[in-house]
């Protein structure tokens, strides 16, 4: 028969016993999650890419983790000096100091004016010819393959090529043959490459886009009139995929012209108060992410 003089006294052992099987299971469960990784998705828009700089030098100010960089087109020629190990203060240095001729090479018209050597050579000189799976932030290159339309990836082989092939946009940069395929801007598919961030690993994804601030200059020649098309094409297909990234930033760089090397400054400036205003819902997420012992 059953007799207690103090019930209370049992009540109170298994409330213990279920408090601290709790607690427990709670720690076994952050230890079998695995740590997150934060995706950095740097969009295409030209010379309005300097504001990526802006965005990456705050983000490194406030020391956000940067678990792997995705770019495409001015995206991918960032992030590919920022993942080789440049701090973005040494970025705004060396893009303040690029001159036209250091990446822009005019050749006989051949599916584009400008060949894309010189954009190569720049960029495996800055990294010094380390291949892309040698960088020391794992980097992505986002490309278009013209022969089946498809987005292509690169993740390892000649960084400066890959970049030429993510930059090469129609009727400027000639397409790039790279084994027996041929390549051009990966703005054509994926101008903010947030699903392949995703589908190459990233739980938190942190997108720049650069395309979407409308421009209401008038295009000045062949060159500008095809890169303000590109650039409403660029906007279009971002709306779409925008929706899957975790935090979007987005610079109001629409009074930059596409080709327009002389307002790098503002734009690089423009950046950094997109990013800045973005710094209190990062820093909720990633608050987030500590707690649960995944940071």
């Amino acid at each position: 028969m059953y007799n207690c003089k103090n019930p209370y006294k049992h009540l109170a052992v298994i409330l213990l016993l279920l408090f601290v099987f709790s607690c427990a299971t709670r720690e076994e469960i952050k230890r079998d999650q695995k740590p997150a990784k934060i995706a950095v998705v740097l969009g295409a828009g030209a010379s309005r890419g300097f504001a990526h700089i802006g965005v990456l030098k705050v983000l490194e100010a406030n020391k956000v983790p940067v678990h792997m960089i995705v770019g495409t087109s001015a995206g991918s020629f960032v992030g590919s000096l920022y993942a080789y190990g440049y701090t973005a203060f040494q970025l705004q240095d060396i893009a303040l100091a690029i001159e036209r001729s250091d990446i822009i090479d005019f050749g006989i018209p051949d599916k584009g004016f400008i060949k894309g050597d010189s954009l190569q050579d720049f960029i495996n000189s800055k990294v010094g010819n380390t291949p892309i799976e040698d960088l020391k932030i794992p980097f992505y290159a986002v490309t278009t393959d013209i022969m089946d339309g498809s987005e292509a990836i690169f993740s390892s082989g000649d960084t400066g090529i890959a970049v030429r092939a993510s930059c090469s946009i129609p009727g400027i940069f000639r397409p790039v043959m790279i084994g027996d395929r041929l390549y051009a801007d990966g703005g054509i598919v994926s101008p903010v490459a947030v699903d392949a961030a995703r589908q190459l690993g990233a739980d938190v994804v942190i997108a720049v886009d650069i395309s979407s601030d409308v421009d209401l200059s008038v295009p000045e020649g062949t060159i500008d009139m095809i890169l303000k098309s590109v650039t409403i094409m660029h906007a279009q297909i971002a709306a779409t995929r925008l929706s899957h990234a975790d935090i979007v930033i987005r610079p109001k760089v629409g009074h930059i012209g596409s080709s327009d090397f002389t307002r790098r400054h503002e734009a690089v400036l423009e950046g950094e108060k997109a990013a800045t205003e973005a710094l209190p819902e990062i820093h909720d997420l990633i608050s987030v992410l500590r707690h649960d012992g995944r940071l």
